[in-house]
C-alpha cells in the first residue's frame, strides 16, 4: 500500500461568516492511499478555531509513513485499530480512515453501504449554510435559494432576529457557534414558538460549565457539535442535550462514528451528519452515513469554487449517494 498526500487550497465562492470569523478559503490535506492500481482518498480541513495546522500534519504523515506503506490489507476496522496505535490528532487519523474506507471497497468491488450493510429507507434532506450578516439579509437569502433546508448563523443573541426568523415559513436551524449566554438560552428554551427551529446548534462554548444550564426536556432542541467530540461524551450530554452533529474529523472517522451512532440511538438522541467547508472527497464519506441519521448538514462542496473531485452530490439540498465501490470518490485530473 502507498501514502502520498497533497495540501489544496480552496476559494469559497462567497465570504464564510461565523461566529469564529470570516474565510474566503479554506485549505485542506487530502490523503491518498494506493494499492494493486486502486486509490482511495480522505480529506481533512484546516480549522483555525480547532488549532488545526495542516504542515503538523504533513510531518507526522512523513513520520508515519513507512508503517502505514507496510500494513497488509484487512479489513477497515483491523486498519483503524492500527491507527490507534499512533496517536494521531482526530482529524488526520479521520482522513486516513475514511480513504482506507474508499479503497477497502475499490480492491472488493463493494460501496461503504454494501460492506455494512446499510438499507437507504430515508435520507435526511441537507441544510445550506447561512452566513452571518444581517438579519435582512440572511431572509433574502432565504427567499432566493432553491434549497428548502437552512442553518443560520449567528455570532450574537437578539431576541427580536430570532422572533423574526420563527415567523418565517421555512426549514430553519439556529447555529450560534457558542456566542449565546446562560440567560439567553434559559430564555430560548422556556419559549414556546422555539420548537419551530429544527435544532439550534452548540448555543454556548463548549464545556459543563455551560451545558450544564441547558434542560434536554424543554422546547429548544438543543444540538451538540463542539460538546460532543466522541462516544464517551454522550451519556453526560444527555441531560442537557436532544441531538448531536456528528463530524467525521471530530470523532476520528468513519470506523468510530458508526459506533457513536449505535450508542446515540441507544440514548434515543436526535443525530445530524455534519460536515466541514470540504471538497467532495470529505462530503462523499459523510454523506454515507446520512441513511442513519435524522438531519444533514453537508453543503461544504457546494460553498467552494473548485472542487478537486467527483462523488456524492448534494443538489438543492438532495443527497445523491454515490453508487460506486468503496466512497465513490474520483480526483479530477
Amino acid at each position: 500500500m502507498n501514502l502520498s498526500w497533497q495540501i489544496v487550497r480552496f476559494e469559497l465562492k462567497e465570504t464564510f461568516s461565523i461566529a469564529y470569523g470570516n474565510y474566503s478559503f479554506r485549505e485542506a490535506l487530502i490523503i491518498s492511499l494506493k494499492s494493486h492500481n486502486y486509490c482511495g482518498y480522505g480529506e481533512c480541513t484546516a480549522i483555525d478555531y480547532y488549532q488545526i495546522n495542516l504542515q503538523d500534519f504533513v510531518q507526522k504523515l512523513h513520520f508515519i509513513k513507512d508503517k502505514i506503506e507496510n500494513q497488509n490489507i484487512n479489513h477497515p476496522t483491523e486498519f483503524y485499530k492500527f491507527l490507534l496505535t499512533l496517536e494521531l490528532p482526530s482529524f488526520l487519523r479521520s482522513a486516513l480512515d475514511c480513504a482506507y474506507w474508499d479503497l477497502y471497497g475499490k480492491l472488493e468491488s463493494k460501496s461503504f453501504l454494501e460492506l455494512n450493510s446499510i438499507t437507504i429507507n430515508q435520507l435526511p434532506e441537507s441544510s445550506i449554510t447561512i452566513s452571518v450578516a444581517p438579519i435582512e439579509t440572511q431572509i433574502q437569502k432565504i427567499k432566493a435559494s432553491s434549497w428548502n433546508t437552512f442553518k443560520v448563523k449567528c455570532n450574537h443573541f437578539n431576541q427580536e432576529e430570532i422572533k423574526t426568523l420563527l415567523k418565517l415559513n421555512y426549514c430553519i436551524a439556529l447555529d450560534s457557534n457558542g456566542s449565546f449566554e446562560q440567560e439567553q438560552c434559559t430564555w430560548l428554551e422556556n419559549y414556546t414558538d422555539v420548537e419551530k427551529f429544527t435544532y439550534l446548534e452548540q448555543p454556548m462554548k463548549k464545556g459543563m460549565e455551560n451545558f450544564s444550564a441547558l434542560h434536554a426536556n424543554l422546547y429548544a432542541n438543543w444540538m451538540a457539535d463542539e460538546d460532543c467530540q466522541n462516544e464517551a461524551s454522550l451519556e453526560i450530554l444527555k441531560p442537557h442535550y436532544k441531538s448531536i452533529n456528528i463530524k467525521l474529523v471530530k470523532c476520528g472517522g468513519l470506523t468510530p462514528a458508526m459506533q457513536l451512532i449505535k450508542k446515540a440511538r441507544q440514548l434515543n438522541y436526535k443525530i445530524m451528519i455534519g460536515c466541514m467547508t470540504e471538497s467532495t472527497v470529505g462530503i462523499s464519506a459523510d454523506a454515507v452515513l446520512a441513511p442513519l441519521c435524522d438531519y444533514a448538514d453537508l453543503d461544504g462542496a457546494n460553498l467552494i469554487a473548485n472542487d478537486i473531485a467527483k462523488g456524492t452530490k448534494i443538489e438543492n439540498g438532495c443527497i445523491q449517494l454515490s453508487e460506486k465501490p468503496g466512497l465513490g470518490i474520483k480526483i479530477l485530473h
